[in-house]
């Protein structure tokens, strides 16, 4: 890796804060520098990281940390932050097994003053930080960094609804990239495009100044400010408004947040920077520079077109666009997750039918019901681990009213380098005790595309929850066939000791498993309804039901097959085995398999060190 004298002199904030003025701006290429050769190295997120990298700097040299408080948004955007603080020698291990992790984690470091990775938490933390200091008598500042995606979040403007009548000593840092992954949507962030780019009102006051001089100006600028900035609407709020300002001139940045940390009360500061600044091809393509790969900085990230396996999402992207142009009725809505979740063909193809609500999960189901009051049949596309900040309105809004919206529940189970924040560890176990909903487990790409036409075609909420990534290899059919409702299938016979149920892509690890055991293998395919039916016929067979999820065990599908077996009073021994009760960290995905125990080979040990599986050897 390339020398970075002045960065590698930096191993805590006040190593920085010990600089010269002078030497921030070489500091800051070197940190760029860095970070894309880092990532290049690891893979993880690169645009917004890099669009932050003098914001990171200033906070760090204005303010006292860690004990003055930052809470980053997302985390996102904190690769610099970690690596001024004492962490640039373990980037090598970024979003790796055992390594450090991808967003701020109070474990990791005491610089991570809140652990994030869910957006729009940060001002809500921050001011419950702030109002701390105020009942301890401590004088420090609490900050909150917040990008104008989460801005667009309801929490977000529930914690500045509650902090503008405090008089904590709060400041909110808008960093105005006109980007969340996706391109932004929504009326708050078309304000911010015409209000608050900062190059109306910036390029007026300059204009101001040259005409009329600084002094005359400030006075002049009190009374007209609300009408070329959005000053009102966060001064309406109870707060401080300042800006917009350039977020990559540390020569406006570091004198504004000093005069900013000897005000009290609620300040809002207005910065405006650019994801992927100062290195061309992210600049060119944030999106596609968001979440990265391994790749050659020089040449960029190259196109994978045509390699690797077809995966889930790609499965549920064509499914719903075949199905679109069979049905009008058929619309798309996601909460700020176009890429992620396959709705980038949709949008192209079916525009009109096309939703990005923004980074709001509560209002995309509410929205749907909604949509399926009036005949549409909406199909939501979400993450798991997203899904669980919507939950009262699934229950609410969609179950209770029994209406036909069909949740794409993407990133089911394990995720790999994103972590426990993003790992779908909880899906089936809040989704099961939830009335009239059905959810389908598949266990490989053409079940996953019948499942979803067979969702599509009942007139009740449904879920599909299928894992990120590819599975099996199995070509998808064309052709789309109903299942039939809560119906599992035998997929292999054997000598009548073990039978695995296995929900979900697990299923081919109990196939490999069973091989040596000569077991008999269920592919359940329905957690709700259960196959009832098939859970006794094993019962009845076997001396011991071993399931399989990759969910948590406790309240999961397995905790579903014993409420079966105890209401036909059928006290079989059985196994339970997927996530442990604990938050699992980030790493490869066998990887992590491996470590809880659901390889192949670790089954097929847990499974012979059972005490039913010992007594009949």
């Amino acid at each position: 890796m390339t020398a970075h004298p002045l960065l590698e002199s930096i191993n805590s904030p006040a190593d920085l804060r010990a600089l010269e003025r002078r030497q921030l701006k070489p500091l800051a290429d070197e940190l760029r520098a860095f970070l894309v050769e880092s990532v290049s190295k690891t893979g993880g997120h690169l645009s917004s990281n890099l669009g932050t990298v003098e914001l990171t700097i200033a906070l760090h040299y204005v303010f006292n940390t860690p004990e003055d408080r930052i809470v980053w948004d997302v985390g996102h955007q904190t690769y610099g932050h970690k690596i001024l603080t004492g962490r640039r020698e373990g980037m090598d291990s970024l979003r790796q097994y055992h390594g450090i992790s991808g967003f701020p984690r109070r474990c990791e470091s005491e610089y991570d003053t809140f652990g994030t990775a869910h957006s729009s938490t940060s001002i809500s933390a921050a001011l419950g930080m702030a109002i701390a200091a105020q009942l301890k008598g401590e004088n420090r500042h609490a900050i909150a960094v917040i990008g104008d995606g989460a801005m667009s979040a309801g929490m977000a403007f529930e914690a500045l609804n509650n902090a503008g009548v405090s008089d904590a000593n709060l400041l909110v840092v808008l960093n105005d990239n006109e980007m969340s992954i996706s391109p932004p949507v929504g009326a708050l962030t078309k304000i911010l495009a015409r209000l608050l780019s900062g190059r109306t009102y910036a390029a007026a006051r300059r204009a101001g100044e040259k005409v009329l001089g600084a002094s005359l100006t400030r006075k002049v600028e009190e009374h007209v400010k609300g009408l070329v900035t959005p000053s009102t609407l966060f001064e309406e709020f109870g707060f401080n408004y300042l800006g917009p300002i350039d977020g990559h001139d540390l020569d406006a940045l570091i004198p504004t947040l000093q005069n900013l940390r000897n005000l009290k009360g609620p300040q809002f500061l207005h910065v405006v920077t650019r994801k992927g600044h100062g290195y061309k091809l992210a600049e060119a393509d944030p999106t596609l520079y968001h979440g990265v790969g391994k790749f050659d900085q020089t040449a960029g990230i190259q196109s994978a077109k045509g390699s690797g396996k077809l995966t889930f999402t790609q499965v549920f992207s064509d499914w719903l666009c075949d199905t679109a142009a069979q049905d009008e009725r058929l619309v798309a809505i996601t909460p700020a997750m176009r890429e992620g979740s396959g709705l980038v063909r949709f949008e192209q193809e079916f525009p009109q039918r096309y939703f990005d609500v923004g980074i709001a999960e509560q209002h995309a189901l509410t929205f749907a019901a909604g949509l399926a009051c009036d005949g549409i049949k909406p199909v939501v596309a979400i993450y798991s681990t997203f899904l669980q900040r919507a939950y009262d309105q699934l229950i609410h809004d969609v179950a209770l009213q029994n209406l036909p919206v069909l949740l794409a529940i993407d990133r089911g189970g394990l995720v790999g380098a994103d972590g426990a924040t993003h790992h779908g560890a909880f899906d089936l176990s809040y989704l099961l005790c939830v009335p009239n909903l059905v959810v389908m487990t598949p266990s490989d790409e053409n079940e996953c595309r019948q499942m979803l036409h067979t969702a599509y075609q009942l007139d009740c909420p449904t879920a599909v929850r299928y894992p990120r990534g590819g599975g099996s290899g199995v070509v998808p059919a064309a052709t789309l066939q109903a299942l039939p409702l809560g119906k599992g299938e035998m997929r292999r016979t054997g000598n009548g000791r073990v039978a695995f149920l296995a929900f979900g892509t697990l299923l081919h690890a109990a196939l490999a498993a069973a091989e040596t055991l000569d077991a008999s293998v269920a592919n359940m395919r329905f957690a709700k309804p259960i196959d009832a039916g098939l859970v006794r016929e094993l019962a009845a067979s076997h001396t011991l039901l071993v399931t399989l999820e990759e969910n948590a065990t406790i309240s999961g599908v397995g905790s579903e097959v014993a409420r079966v077996l105890e209401e036909a009073a059928s006290y079989v021994p059985m196994l339970r085995l997927g996530l442990p009760d604990r938050f699992i960290d980030h790493g490869d995905q066998n990887q992590l398999l491996h470590e809880i125990g659901l390889d192949v080979e670790t089954l097929v040990a847990r499974v012979k060190a059972h005490p039913a599986y010992t007594a009949h050897s």
